[in-house]
């Protein structure tokens, strides 16, 4: 390989150009996101099992009527959240995008007896009915990855799948020492491991965006047949004011904000995150 292509393939980008791989749906990549979400002492891919229980009763206890809600839970993994909702009582569905992820979590359905429907697809492609949930959720700070006109369009889909008085439910990060954030370049050589089975290079980095308030979190994988891709991460951090405008846009009301469900440990917890309630 060509010692420039890597160089010009590391620089910063234009805000927003796509990367040239996707990790959700991957093969090898997803199966190794799959054994992180089911590490219930880490805070990667899916929080760990003490705050998703504290965030389900924060959720719940949000509910004015709580006796058996529908739920969609958006970007569900493996079904950490949409089985708690179930053993609770409440009718669930939930999505996302990677097979590996829905193939375990409607095995551990079976396996638990508990009727959840899921869907294996993007929610950026739902083609939901219209007032048809009590309560949507987007758990894990995935609003804040999207571009903003997938935003945009998760957020009509959201509104027009709620029922009259239903709730979204979602998390961002928070506006607040974000340069702080940056992480410095960093390399590894690996025989095989998260990114490849196979041996491979992997250069990342990250780079800010003051002005639209992101952070770029790049990962650029070289494998040992010299095959060069680029995975990407915009990461956008949020004040309440922002998130208002965002949600007042698509006619959302009753926004009421939470910081304090996550104990404080990183700078990716506690009061980093900020929590968002708000209904149709």
């Amino acid at each position: 390989m060509d010692i420039s292509d890597i160089i010009v393939n590391t620089q910063q980008p234009e805000l927003y150009e796509a990367g040239t791989a996707f990790m959700w749906t991957d093969e090898h990549i997803s199966k190794q996101l799959l054994k992180v979400h089911l590490n219930p002492e880490v805070d990667l891919a899916s929080r760990k099992q003490t705050n998703i229980e504290k965030t389900v009763e924060w959720i719940l206890n949000n509910q004015k009527d709580n006796d058996q809600l529908s739920i969609l839970d958006l970007g569900c993994g493996p079904g950490l959240y949409t089985e708690i909702f179930a053993q609770k009582g409440h009718r669930v569905t939930g999505v996302d995008i990677s097979n590996n992820s829905i193939e375990y979590a409607k095995k551990s359905a079976t396996q638990k007896d508990l009727d959840i429907h899921y869907i294996n697809s993007s929610y950026l492609n739902l083609n939901l009915e219209a007032n048809t949930y009590d309560l949507i959720i987007l758990i894990y700070t995935d609003l804040g990855v999207l571009t903003p006109p997938d935003r945009n369009e998760v957020l009509k889909t959201v509104y027009r799948a709620l029922k009259p008085g239903g709730m979204f439910l979602f998390d961002v990060l928070k506006d607040q020492r974000i340069e702080e954030k940056v992480s410095p370049r960093t390399w590894d050589a690996n025989d095989g491991g998260f990114w490849r089975a196979s041996p491979y290079l992997v250069l990342s980095e990250s780079f800010l965006y003051e002005k639209e308030r992101v952070i770029l979190f790049q990962h650029t994988v070289v494998d040992d047949n010299d095959k060069l891709e680029t995975y990407r991460f915009w990461t956008h951090f949020f004040s309440e004011e922002a998130v208002v405008e965002m949600l007042s846009g698509h006619n959302f009301r009753n926004i009421q904000f939470r910081e304090d469900i996550l104990p404080e440990g990183d700078m990716w917890n506690g009061d980093n995150v900020l929590f968002v309630s708000t209904s149709k």
